[in-house]
């Protein structure tokens, strides 16, 4: 059984019906718009495009990308410079026909969708049961916890998040008004940055930080400071949004274990998101795809530990590390001066963005660019991070 129709859980529930397994898939608002920027990378629609016809879903091929830090004037970057194969390197879709196109490949593959809230949740030795809000109760022999930052299953069966461990995401849809091109503001306070990425007719603009150290109406006035700032988004009419998103520390995914007796957790709700980027889609269906494989093939969830502490977690902690230096304001105008000079560095952030260019090897990549005060920076910054 799966609880969660996203994105993590219907390519979970598709996985596992192409290979014969009986899967029960319950979700009562899937699917639905999110708040959220909807960048979908390359390398996650490679990951779907065996069951998703990707070339049919609504989107925006993004082309260029500009980066600005207050005082340096924006700089843009061309995504074709990205490595993209096959795939765009980066496009926009809302989130209703991407996650509507994955959970129909689900139930074509043979999953049953239950639009139904799950109530309550068990896991045992010998199985699972799912409650409904209805009174329904359903047994498996194994469950699957898709259910986002909030995660019910999560919240039963492990720990949940703590407030220290997740982002507030505020921002609003600009309906109206579209482009190619995202825009990336870094800002100092909170650190981080402001994005607009451009759907079909609308941007999707917004602000993440950690939710210890601020909320969602702080967020909201640096938002709306840039929008009036930049006249983007002028007479447009906008619809707010605000939500959780997992940022989990270096240590706490080291700590992480998402799964024990029959039960796993995949995508947001095991805190599969880049810290930098605040990207969980791919993160969310590889994991999705190591839950199905330890199910089918081994039956162990000791096996999907082992594959996502080797594979996932280790991306993640890097850039956890990274996180603070990156959004650091004595690198930011390094980064953006760079940029403005150097092809070699607009390069490297285009394959950054299109997120075929690892946190392993950024700093070594970087100094092969022959900007070494950009690179010392971060590795200066990164090692401070690390021993503070």
């Amino acid at each position: 059984m799966i609880v969660g129709g996203g994105p993590a859980g219907s390519w979970a529930a598709c996985r596992l019906a192409r290979r014969g397994a009986r899967v029960r898939l319950f979700d009562h608002s899937h699917p639905r718009e999110k708040p959220c920027g909807g960048g979908v990378t390359g390398r996650a629609l490679a990951l779907v495009s065996p069951e998703v016809d990707v070339g049919a879903l609504p989107s925006v091929r993004i082309e260029t990308a500009e980066f600005d830090e207050p005082g340096a004037g924006p700089v843009t970057v061309s995504l074709g410079d990205a490595d993209a194969g096959p795939e765009p390197p980066l496009v926009v879709v809302d989130r209703r026909s991407f996650d509507g196109a994955l959970l129909e490949a689900a139930c074509a593959a043979g999953a049953a969708h239950h639009p139904e809230r799950v109530a309550h949740v068990e896991a045992g030795a010998s199985g699972v049961c799912v409650r409904t809000a209805s009174g329904a109760t359903y047994e498996a022999d194994w469950l699957i916890g898709a259910d986002g930052a909030n995660s019910l299953v999560r919240r039963s069966l492990a720990r949940p998040f703590t407030r220290g461990q997740l982002s507030i995401a505020a921002g609003c849809f600009a309906h109206g008004v579209t482009s190619r091109e995202i825009k990336i503001r870094f800002v100092a306070d909170p650190p981080g940055y402001i994005w607009s990425f451009p759907r079909r007719d609308h941007l999707a603009i917004g602000i993440c930080a950690q939710g210890d150290a601020t909320s969602a109406a702080p967020l909201k006035a640096v938002v709306d400071g840039w929008l009036s700032a930049s006249g983007l988004v002028n007479g447009a009419r906008l619809t707010r949004y605000g939500w959780p998103i997992p940022s989990l520390g270096a240590a706490d995914l080291a700590r992480e274990r998402p799964a024990g007796a029959r039960w796993m957790l995949v995508g947001d709700a095991a805190g599969l998101v880049d810290p930098i980027t605040r990207e969980g889609i791919f993160f969310a269906l590889v994991s999705a795809g190591l839950a199905a494989d330890a199910v089918v093939e081994s039956r162990s969830t000791d096996t999907y530990l082992r594959r996502a502490h080797a594979t996932v977690y280790p991306e993640l902690r890097r850039a956890a590390r990274l996180k603070r230096g990156f959004f650091h304001a004595d690198f930011t105008p390094l980064l953006v001066n760079a940029l403005r000079r150097s092809a070699p560095v607009r390069r490297v952030m285009a394959d950054l963005v299109a997120g075929r260019q690892e946190y392993r090897t950024l700093k070594r990549r970087l100094l092969g660019t022959f900007e070494v005060g950009l690179a010392w920076e971060l590795l200066m910054l990164e090692w401070g991070r690390r021993h503070a």
